[in-house]
Order: C-alpha cells, then structure tokens, then sequence
C-alpha cells in the first residue's frame, strides 16, 4: 500500500493552493483513469486534490449562442444535456459511445480530456516506456501496435489520445478555459494536446499546478455526426472515429470541420482535407478526395495499416450522410 494525502477543495483558490503544495500532486474529479492508474502502479502522486465540489458542473449557454460546459459536468449529463443533444448531436453521440453508463456517470468534461493513453507498454510498469519514463525506449513500435497511431507518431511514442469527446469537441472548434498559479488563459482545444515529439511524456501543454475549467463551444456551424469503428459494440476504444460538421448551400461545401480519433497522439484535426472540401461540390468523390489529401500523411507501423482504409470509409460515409440531410 502506497499512502497519499486526500485534500477537498470547495473553492478554486484552495485547489489551486493545495496543488502548489507538492510537485506530483494531482487534481481529482471523477478518478476513472486516475486511480486505475494508480492501482496499476503508473502513478504514486503522494497528493490527490478533490475538485469534485468546486461549482464547475453547469452547462450554459453562452450570450453569443455558443455553450459553456463546466470541467466537472458528468459525461452522462453532457450527454444527455437538450442543448447539446438539439444543437452538437456530434458531441452527445460521442459521449455516448465511450466507456459504459456507470463510467459516464463518474467521469468528468476536464478528466476526459486528461485521461491517458491505454498502450499496454505504458500501463505495465513491467516495460519500458518513453511516456512513463523518458529515456527508456518505446517498444510498442516493433512490438504490440495493432490498436496505436498512424499519423504523428515519433520514434519516442506511438500511443493514440483515448477520448471519443476531445475528437468531437476538436471538430466544433472549442475552446478550453484554465485557471493556474499564474492567472487565467484560454487556448483552442486543438492546441491543448501535443503531438509526442521528443518529449511524449508531455500530453497536453497544461503548466504546472493548472486546472482545467470549462470549455466553450462556439454557436452551430452546421449538421454533425460522429461515428466509431472499435472491436466491440460497446465498452472499447475506438480503432478510428470520425467526428464531421458540415454546412451545405445550393449544393456545395459552405463550412466542413473533421477530426479523427484514434489514429494519433491528439485528436486530429484534419486541415488538409477542410482545405479540399471548402467551396467544394457536397459529393462523395469530393468528399474520398478530400479525406485522401488528409490521410496522405499517414505512417502505418507493422501491423496497423488496417486503420488508414478504416478511417477512410468511416469519414466520407458520415461527410456524405450529413450531406444528404442538410
């Protein structure tokens, strides 16, 4: 048994200060990764943070139309929230398509976004690895990689970002607020993720003692969907998601956002293909064509070259039926 300290906080201001507390100290919401994590010996923060009753659990709409999702908003009730269900079907069908209900009723906006990768190398503290302990070498790249990245991957990392949320959220251009010793900040979704580089220790770009607030998503720009292709139908990481929004007039592309899901180290916001389909005609060869000049980048490891025809059909599949309701 590894002993830790357990801090409730009511208030951000005593979050923030009981985090300063310790270097390895850690916030903790709903603990669906954090603490699986700490069983398996990932993780020995000697300091867990309780931000569970910090009032950061609404959904409101913005004064633009947007919607403003506190950090600690359940995934079950985002979910199910009648805004997000009328007017981001991309972000409650992926909520919904992620772990089980009894999951989602714990997990929290901000733990999702933060949770980590489920590469066997990086949970098995048996093995090496780079993201667990820099230095120590990546075996997942010439060993068990079926389920890891296609696009980019480095020589220090092959893992893949878990979250089906984060891929919808990256494709209705959210935005995520912070809140850390230094002040306030608020970056775009699609920047608070790293891609691995040399230091795939590092997910996101979160600063020491931050804590993640609420995200924000700008009004409706069009239809969305998501959809997932994984091993299972239920209670299983996607292979490749495909998260589409998409906006028709007089039979061409007016607005596309596409991001995939478990094909890299973020959600990946697919800007080559947006390029192809903007002014575009709304068909399915404009939309393979477009996925194409996206998926032209990827890098397939031994054994999951399977993943780039995959994601392929899934995308231009969800393109073409959101253009055939709009």
């Amino acid at each position: 048994m590894k002993p830790f300290e357990h801090v409730r906080a009511e208030r951000t201001e005593r979050a923030l200060a009981a985090h300063a507390r310790h270097p390895r100290a850690q916030y903790l919401a709903g603990g669906t990764n954090l603490v699986d994590l700490m069983k398996l010996g990932v993780l020995d923060p000697p300091l867990l943070v309780d931000i569970g009753r910090l009032p950061l659990d609404t959904v409101a709409e913005t004064s633009d139309g947007g919607l403003g999702i506190g950090a600690t908003v359940r995934n079950s009730d985002l979910a199910a929230h009648p805004l997000v269900r009328s007017r981001y079907p991309v972000l409650s069908q992926a909520l919904l398509s992620g772990a089980s209900p009894q999951l989602r009723n714990v997990a929290t906006t901000g733990g999702n976004l933060l949770q980590r990768t489920r590469c066997p190398y990086f949970q098995d503290v048996s093995h090496p690895c780079n993201k667990r302990e820099p230095g120590t070498g990546c075996p997942a790249r010439d060993g068990v990689h079926r389920d890891l990245a296609v696009l980019g991957h480095s020589a220090h990392c092959v893992a893949t970002h878990p979250s089906d949320m984060a891929v919808a959220l990256a494709a209705l251009d959210a935005r995520v607020r912070l809140l850390g010793p230094d002040g306030a900040r608020e970056l775009p979704l699609t920047d608070f993720h790293r891609l691995p580089g040399d230091r795939p220790e590092r997910d996101t770009v979160l600063r020491p003692g931050e804590l993640v607030t609420e995200v924000v998503l700008p009004p409706p720009a069009g239809t969305s969907a998501y959809r997932k292709a994984r091993d299972r139908a239920s209670y299983a990481f996607a292979l490749a998601s495909v998260a589409a929004v998409l906006a028709v007039a007089d039979g061409r592309v007016r607005h596309a956002a596409l991001a995939f899901g478990g094909l890299a180290h973020r959600p990946w916001r697919a800007r080559a293909a947006e390029e192809v389909l903007r002014g575009a005609p709304a068909d399915e060869e404009t939309f393979a064509r477009a996925v194409d000049a996206e998926l032209a980048a990827a890098r397939p490891l031994r054994d999951n070259g399977f993943k780039v025809p995959l994601a392929r059909g899934l995308a231009v599949r969800v393109l073409t039926d959101l253009a055939a309701a709009s």
